[in-house]
């Protein structure tokens, strides 16, 4: 009998989770847990393993080794679309827009491929569901205000908004971000960081990125990753001090 006090399962938990392509370990024996509601950021250099990784929580491929848990249930073997319709929803390092949609266009689709019936071919109604909530998407990834241009003529940082919102149109539990920061300018970088922000505390919140200045204001835990393996884990105000963490981004030892 589970006590009415026990802890809650944590919304994303790998045991020993590992991908071989070939003799190459692109993911080596990784382990941690994940809290409801927490916002943990891995970073680490490219090749590090880290999309893999997201990979292969989201099921696109699957672990050679080890079990994923979400929110308490085994999804290790589950091909990905089984995995959004539990909670997860991402974004890719590789834009997948429709360019020749509006904003809300594709956020209709987004929204319209998370239910059944998603194939319909009937024309919205003005007073449809859906489309209702699109619109609402675009207030909350604050692009309201561009809502009926062709994603064709948004600037680079309205499009990688536009993309959380694509994520966020299945009402996912846990949303993992692939690199948001990724060609942005220093002038975009603010207007996402807001966007992140304003995440509700429930949604739990995972993030690869490069840029330190996205990724730490946005965790509680930091996850460093290098050569498939995790290699430090800590708080984002004692990670850029780590020995460890220091070496791998810049390539030489602190006496």
């Amino acid at each position: 009998m589970t006590s009415m006090n026990a802890a809650p399962s944590p919304a994303l938990s790998l045991s020993g989770v590992g991908r071989l392509f070939g003799a190459l370990a692109a993911v080596r024996d990784v382990t941690f847990d994940i809290a409801h509601g927490e916002r943990r950021a891995i970073l680490g250099p490219n090749g590090a393993g880290k999309t893999t990784l997201f990979n292969l929580i989201c099921g696109d491929f699957m672990p050679t080794s080890g079990t994923i848990k979400l929110f308490g249930e085994d999804i290790t073997r589950l091909p990905a679309h089984q995995r959004a319709r539990r909670g997860i929803g991402r974004t890719y390092q590789t834009s997948l827009l429709f360019v020749g949609l509006t904003v809300l266009e594709n956020l209709y689709i987004a929204v319209r491929g998370a239910k059944p019936g998603r194939f319909s071919l009937l024309v919205p109604r003005a007073s449809d569901a859906d489309r209702a909530k699109a619109r609402a998407l675009t207030e909350r990834v604050r692009l309201a205000h561009v809502a009926d241009k062709p994603v064709a003529d948004l600037s680079h940082g309205q499009r990688r908004q536009l993309e959380v919102g694509m994520a966020l149109a299945c009402d996912p539990r846990l949303l993992m971000l692939d690199e948001p920061a990724a060609g942005l300018s220093a002038a975009e970088r603010p207007e996402l960081n807001r966007l992140l922000k304003e995440l509700p505390r429930d949604l739990t919140l995972v993030l690869i990125e490069h840029d330190m200045d996205v990724a730490l204001p946005n965790a509680d835990m930091v996850t460093v990753m290098k050569d498939g393996a995790v290699v430090v884990e800590n708080t984002p105000d004692r990670i850029q001090d780590d020995p460890v963490v220091y070496e791998i981004y810049l390539g030489k030892k602190v006496a």
